[in-house]
């Protein structure tokens, strides 16, 4: 395999930094100038990380389940106590979302799985017995994304701990200040409590050019990447096996049988948590037009505000540039300056004034509309009237794009649910609830902030990052029965 270091390195400056990366503002506030301070897994290079990461690899590995159990509980209650101030930091560094989500989240590190997933299996018959084990990869590379830096690292090194490993973390540059913090934070306790260093480790001064190395680096044996395509692209160009967590535009129907007042609360608090950065979120509605004008209605309780076809338009100016000379002539491009912002900054581009607190604006658009076919990340909702259930689904289809991700479905008809589950095969699908039931938080899923939908692997878990084993034990020894 040929590798152009130079077109690999300005492919993801252009379609990962330009995506996410938000104008810097004119001083870094002053308690997040020194996170990158060498020392407590903040390393020089990417050589001396990954080398400090096998170091404790070896030492990780050794451990029983209760002790890395310990690890976990500690990193578990580091994420409650530290939240108010990571969260703000965070926000602070990136300029996305909400605080009081960005709390949240970090509080939610408590559904992620730790040791409990681990597990052995065996089998047995008259020729003998077959143990198969779950092995740690070693040492894994794992890149961050800027829309929720400390809690994606929470829960990685929740994962890779439990199963034997430990981690080289890649932060996007735009949170890599807060992560760095966070990073030092964990590594002072795991150290205190097992005498092993530089179990999470990171460089000083991340960077494409350091993912890259990170990517390329013989001591690195897995990577799992959180970011965008491109960074995803570069990722498979290592050679390495790599479990990739990648775009989505979650579609939502609302049918004729649907608890419409249920179903708007639920949606409301989906799209507007963290101010639409989730990969979950639901992103456009297609609703039956037999209870378009109720529905409508019920967003309105709800709390959301509904913008007119205007004041579409005009957010629709402002969030997007079109390759080619306008509108219709090209692909839809969305603009990094509103993302991830709050709802007085849409309804400002929009041309309106809507009430403080207001969590979410919402819009009837067509189904081929920017809002609708494009991965947004704000707290509004293109809402497209359809002729029935079969047309939302088959719109709720074309609008995800085979991402493969999240769908969601409000429905008392179990065979429309089933229905449209068959045709998403999508990695998540909610039924009559919030997005974030998918993940722990409102159901019975559980929690990662990596979920891998083009490699196939799913919300992760600790036997994400392991490798089988099996040993097989001949001529009926073992066999009791």
């Amino acid at each position: 395999m040929t590798f152009n270091r130079d077109q690999l390195v300005a492919e993801i400056a252009e379609q990962v930094l330009l995506r996410l990366q938000q104008p810097k503002p004119a001083a870094a506030p002053a308690s997040s100038k020194a996170v990158a301070a060498l020392g407590d897994g903040v390393l020089p290079t990417v050589d001396a990380a990954v080398k400090a990461a096998a170091e404790a690899q070896l030492k990780i590995a050794a451990l029983s389940l209760e002790g890395r159990g310990r690890i976990i509980t500690a990193i578990r209650q580091l994420c409650e106590q530290n939240k108010q101030e990571w969260a703000r930091l965070e926000l602070e560094e990136t300029g996305l979302g909400r605080l009081d989500h960005k709390i949240a989240k970090l509080e939610n590190v408590k559904y992620v799985l730790g040791v409990e997933a681990m597990s052995s299996q065996s089998r047995s018959d008259a020729s003998g017995l077959c143990i198969i084990e779950r092995a740690p990869w070693g040492v894994i590379g794992m890149v961050l994304p800027a829309t929720h830096s400390v809690p994606t690292m929470a829960s990685n090194a929740i994962n890779v701990i439990a199963s034997g490993n430990t981690a080289v973390f890649s932060p996007h540059p735009a949170a890599a200040k807060v992560a760095a913090r966070a990073l030092q934070v964990f590594n002072r306790e795991i150290e205190k409590l097992t005498g092993i260093a530089n179990s999470l480790v990171t460089m000083q001064e991340p960077s494409i050019r350091a993912a890259e190395e990170m990517f390329h680096h013989p001591g690195i044996a897995l990577l799992c990447v959180t970011g965008g395509p491109a960074v995803v692209r570069a990722a498979g160009k290592s050679g390495k096996r790599v479990i990739a967590a990648g775009p989505g535009n979650p579609p939502v129907v609302v049918d004729e049988t649907a608890q419409l007042d249920e179903a708007a609360k639920a949606i409301i608090a989906g799209a507007s948590f963290d101010n639409n950065l989730l990969c979950i979120g639901e992103k456009e509605v297609f609703v039956v037009a037999q209870v378009w004008d109720a529905f409508i209605a019920a967003m309105r309780r709800a709390g959301a505000v509904e913008l007119d076809v205007a004041a579409v338009e005009r957010l629709t100016d402002a969030a997007f540039k079109w390759d080619g000379e306008g509108k219709g002539c090209g692909h839809a491009h969305l603009r990094k300056e509103l993302i991830g912002k709050d709802v007085s900054v849409l309804a400002e581009a929009a041309g309106v004034k809507v009430p403080a607190g207001t969590p979410l604006l919402f819009g009837e658009t067509s189904e081929d509309h920017a809002f609708v076919q494009e991965e947004q990340m704000m707290p509004f909702l293109p809402l497209v009237k359809v002729k029935d259930v079969n047309a939302g689904i088959a719109a709720s289809v074309k609008a995800e794009h085979g991402y493969r991700h999240t769908a969601l479905i409000h429905s008392r008809n179990i065979e429309n649910v089933t229905k449209m589950a068959r045709a998403m095969n999508t990695t998540l699908f909610v039924h009559n609830a919030p997005c974030t039931a998918a993940l722990g938080t409102d159901g019975a899923g559980y929690l990662s902030f990596s979920i891998a939908t083009p490699t196939g692997e799913g919300v992760t878990t600790p036997l994400t990052f392991t490798r089988e084993r099996q040993l097989t034990i001949g001529g009926g020894a073992l066999r009791v029965i």
